[in-house]
């Protein structure tokens, strides 16, 4: 079991229904299988005062970003749908910060920043002030998938110059193509974060 403190952050990243439910139009295998877990990282991590952070991807009905407009991905997690709910297990800590990713049709893999998917400019979203405003140092990531969200949120934040652990029972991979779940976890090990 991972210790958390007031210099800790959570990021439960997108364990969303059309990634965490069978019936999403993106489901991740397993994916409703690390919510038990994700849960308990949240409630050890609210008992010891750290904060906790949740991400959502929150994309337009037209975007880029969906295979059907061009880019590679079936629409998925389409704001204010069904699929882009939190799954209905996850606990949600009341006044928790969600940061809402994909808002304007751009790609949202990481936590940290957003890219236009057609001329690769990025700008950060505002998870890095406000792990810095509270002074966080390390932070602990869970979520959906492994391959995408989860690896570059892990790699952004050693980017960051924060400490790193990875829930591994708590993370899942889509693999579009075989292996995409081990290279991500390579990627990670290889950035020195800690796989739990």
């Amino acid at each position: 079991m991972l210790d958390y403190d007031s210099r800790c952050g959570l990021l439960v990243v997108d364990v969303q229904n059309d990634f965490a439910d069978p019936n999403g139009s993106l489901y991740v295998n397993d994916g409703a299988l690390i919510v038990p877990v994700v849960n308990e990282a949240v409630a050890s991590a609210t008992d010891a005062g750290a904060l906790v952070v949740y991400t959502q991807d929150w994309h337009p009905e037209t975007t880029p970003h969906f295979e059907k407009d061009g880019g590679i991905w079936p629409v998925h997690c389409v704001h204010d749908t069904w699929g882009a709910a939190f799954h209905p297990d996850l606990r949600v800590e009341d006044g928790a910060p969600v940061i809402q990713k994909g808002i304007g049709g751009e790609d949202g893999y990481s936590a940290f920043s957003v890219r236009d998917p057609r001329s690769g400019e990025a700008w950060e979203t505002v998870l890095g002030s406000l792990l810095r405003d509270r002074m966080i140092q390390r932070v602990v990531v869970c979520g959906l998938a492994t391959d995408y969200c989860v690896v570059e949120t892990v790699t952004d934040a050693r980017g960051r110059h924060l400490d790193v652990d990875v829930l591994t029972r708590a993370i899942a991979a889509v693999e579009v193509r075989e292996g995409d779940g081990q290279r991500a976890l390579d990627r990670m090990r290889a950035v020195s974060a800690v796989l739990e």
